[in-house]
Order: structure tokens, then sequence, then C-alpha cells
């Protein structure tokens, strides 16, 4: 990869961050006396640990992965952003990613006034990675490949992930919001291998914690002091933050969960593909299924007007007349199969 200061916008390298008391002391102090706080309620009246140690150190532990080569954001989308705001500069620079995928990269590339390049996968959903390399370019900073993917549920082999994080020079950035659904495994093992790759994570799927938005972000030691630069001082709040440490004492309940969640997807997809109206379900490795019926857009308003909502892909690429269901409680899913049952008669 070309190296770091070469791929960093030239202001956020010569940036002088904000910093607070909190980035330099650790520990309990005896009087925090730097902050202006209210001094005389306790509560909720101290501000949060900027770095949010205590989770990445749980973190950290679990993923096999050093505390200082963690980002926590705002929802992935923090992360998306702040991989915008750090390495394209507006107008200018250009990234590359996969088609069809998740949205918010081509939105916050938007915002960000920065190229987005689409490059459609193969009809079968798999990677075409000369087409990607055909769209890069010497102003090409970032790669977007979600994997699993969304919407269309598969994951990518990781030696072709790896294979292109050795050939490209800007960065890899591998979405991995789905990955505790799969047995793909993961690219957060690769990170001692490519300085140009970043994985990120979710607490938003597997984790059960949506309402908590709180994304995550792993990469080199060098990338990961950087977002700290860029982000905002305290982005994540203290109850975000203990909320995700009692979360994170619950991992063997939840990949237990993982795991009926797993059973209960490959049920649906049995129960759907008995469907009349249903021509196909693509594999996933998600907890949503995409499929394929004869109007999406007629069946999508139906279990709209009975109360089950889905999403209708059907004008995304490769996606044409495909719902994307996501895999629901035992009662939501025998609602769903009971209403598309309906609506075929």
């Amino acid at each position: 990869m070309k190296p770091l200061n070469q791929l960093i916008r030239p202001n956020i390298l010569n940036l002088e961050p904000y910093t607070c008391a909190r980035n330099e002391y650790t520990g309990e102090a005896r009087a925090w006396l730097d902050a202006n706080e209210n001094s005389r309620i306790d509560g909720f009246n101290r501000y949060p640990d900027p770095l949010q140690i205590e989770v990445k150190k749980k973190l950290g532990a679990m993923r096999g992965v050093a505390v200082d080569r963690i980002f926590l954001g705002v929802g992935s989308d923090e992360c998306i952003d702040i991989i915008y705001r750090v390495f394209c500069r507006p107008g200018v620079d250009n990234v590359v990613a996969i088609e069809p995928t998740y949205g918010m990269y081509s939105v916050c590339a938007a915002i960000n006034d920065v190229e987005y390049r689409r490059v459609k996968l193969h009809d079968d959903f798999s990677l075409d990675a000369e087409a990607l390399f055909n769209a890069v370019d010497e102003n090409t900073k970032v790669m977007w490949i979600c994997s699993p993917n969304n919407p269309t549920g598969n994951s990518f082999p990781l030696d072709e992930l790896k294979n292109i994080a050795s050939r490209f020079d800007g960065i890899l950035a591998v979405d991995e919001a789905y990955v505790d659904f799969s047995d793909a495994g993961s690219m957060v093992d690769a990170l001692d291998d490519y300085p140009n790759l970043i994985v990120m994570q979710t607490f938003s799927k597997a984790w059960a914690s949506a309402a908590l938005r709180l994304g995550i972000a792993f990469a080199s030691a060098e990338i990961i002091s950087v977002f700290n630069n860029v982000k905002y001082p305290y982005n994540i709040n203290i109850l975000t933050q203990r909320q995700a440490l009692k979360v994170l004492d619950e991992a063997p309940m939840i990949k237990s969960v993982v795991k009926e969640l797993i059973a209960s997807r490959d049920n649906l997809a049995d129960r759907l593909l008995g469907l009349d109206c249903v021509k196909k379900v693509h594999p996933s490795d998600a907890n949503f299924l995409l499929v394929e019926v004869g109007d999406a857009s007629a069946m999508y308003e139906f279990l709209k007007e009975h109360g089950v909502i889905v999403r209708n892909r059907s004008k995304v690429t490769l996606c044409g007349n495909c719902l994307r269901i996501t895999v629901g409680t035992e009662e939501e899913n025998d609602l769903l199969i009971e209403k598309m049952v309906e609506y075929g008669k």
C-alpha cells in the first residue's frame, strides 16, 4: 500500500486535535476539576471516557485485538463517515464499491463530496475482482466490500479479500456487520498482514443492541490514532458504554441465540420455497433472506397493509422482484408465511 501519510488528507495530517484532560489521565482521580461539570449532583454529571477503554478491553479480549487498534463509533455510520473524512479529499478523490451493497457507503460519499464508483457483482453475487481494479485510478482512496453482503446475504471467501488487500494500494474497508451469522471467518485475523485493512463490525445485529448505536472499526494503531484525533471528543455516551459492557458479558447467551437464529433462517427459507408465489430464496450467511417473488412491489404493499414490514429491494441492481426479509420471532415468521399464502390465493 501507499504510505499512510500519502493516503490521509493533508489537512487531517496537519490537524491539531482537540484534547481534554481525560485523554491525558487514566485512572480514578481524587478530584475532577478539569471539565467545568456540575460537581454538586452525581449521576450523569461527569463526561464519559472519551476513548471507551473498558469497553475496548473487553471487546479486544474477545476478538483478539489490542485496545489501540479499536475505534468505537455512533453506529457503523460514524465509522463509515470517518473513513471518508480522514482519507478522501472532497471533490478530488473517489472510492470503489461493490454493487449492490449497503446504501450508506454511497450516502456518505455524497455528503462528503466524494465520487462513488459502483462495480457490479457477478449474477451469482460473487466478486468481480478485476472489475474492481479496473475502476481504480490514482485518486481512489478506499474500496468498500461488505461481507456478508447486504442485501444479497452472501459472504466472500477470505482468500479473495486478502488478495484484494494485497493488491490495492489504498484503504480496503471490509464491513462485517453480519459476520456472527456466517461460518466464512473474519478478516480481523488478517489485520497484522495488511496495514491498509479496516474491518468494521457492530453491536446492532448478532449482539441485539441496535438501540445502543455502537459500531466498531478494527485497524492498525496508526489509523485508529488518526480516527481518535478526528472524532468528536465524547462520541460514545456513558449509558451506551455501560450497556455495552453488560452485553459483552452475555457472549455465551448471544452465541446460543445466534445458533437459534441460523436454524430459524434455514427453516424459514425452506418454508418460503414451498410457496407458489416465491421463485427463489438466495443462500444467506446473515440474519435475513433475499427472496425473489413474482411482483415484489405488489407483495410488499400487501404485506405492509397487513402490518408485516419487509424491505422492497426490487429496484436494486441484480435484485429485481426481490424482498429482503429479516428472520423474526417464530410468531412473526408464521405471520409472514400466513400473509404470503393469503397474497398468493
